[in-house]
């Protein structure tokens, strides 16, 4: 573990396909002994898509979701970043903007490792430029115990970490006031691990607590285990 991680907040430890990993708040998958992160569901340029087909909404989404994504990589000492899915939202987020912004962020970071899995949205906005320096591959990709995959299946032999489903959990006090926050779900039988969007323009999808489902809530800077009942 590289000297950053180690004086960075240490998320919620455990273990995924046998390895030590830790459930960030940011949110992300930190797998220590690879000096490795995970995201899924960037979806960069979501807003430029937007402003595109008319919608007006507020736009810098892009730079604030690349400073937060240079942050997390310099509390941990992230040597390599594998997206799982969704870099940028569609063919209409390569604005000239969204585009300086990515090369200016690629510039500072240009000794690190980055694996983009591509997802559905990949598909229809095409893979980043090739000045970004990103090694773009077909899901599963194998890396140690892991299969980084963008959309959610099981793999023979290795614990699957996917994104695409944006997960959620709704949570419910006494006086009927509900919160709703992104989590992390771990379905055991299965041997897969879905991770919440790290884009800050993005839905979500709640998912209910279920036999062999642990769900793992995100918020005010913690990640907390949700009971099964």
């Amino acid at each position: 573990m590289t000297a950053a991680a180690r004086r960075a907040a240490p998320g919620l430890a455990g273990r995924l396909g046998g390895e030590a990993v830790q459930l960030l708040p940011d949110p992300a998958l930190w797998w220590p002994a690879a000096a490795t992160l995970f995201i899924a569901d960037l979806h960069l340029g979501k807003a430029a898509t937007f402003r595109a087909r008319g919608l007006p909404v507020p736009s810098g989404t892009t730079q604030a979701n690349l400073a937060r994504l240079a942050a997390l990589m310099a509390r941990y000492g992230a040597r390599r970043l594998v997206v799982l899915g969704d870099f940028l939202h569609a063919a209409e987020a390569q604005t000239p903007a969204v585009l300086a912004s990515l090369a200016a962020w690629r510039a500072v970071h240009a000794a690190l490792d980055i694996v983009l899995v591509r997802g559905n949205h990949d598909s229809h906005a095409g893979d980043p430029p090739s000045m970004l320096g990103i090694a773009v591959v077909d899901e599963p990709f194998l890396l140690g115990p892991f299969a980084a995959c963008h959309h959610p299946q099981r793999h023979a032999t290795h614990h699957v970490l996917a994104g695409h489903v944006h997960p959620a959990i709704v949570l419910q006090g006494p006086a009927r006031d509900a919160l709703r926050l992104p989590c992390f779900c771990v379905e055991e039988a299965e041997g897969m691990t879905l991770l919440p969007a790290f884009g800050e323009f993005t839905g979500s999808a709640v998912l209910a607590r279920a036999p062999g489902r642990r769900l793992f809530a995100v918020g005010t800077g913690q990640v907390w285990e949700v009971p099964r009942t």
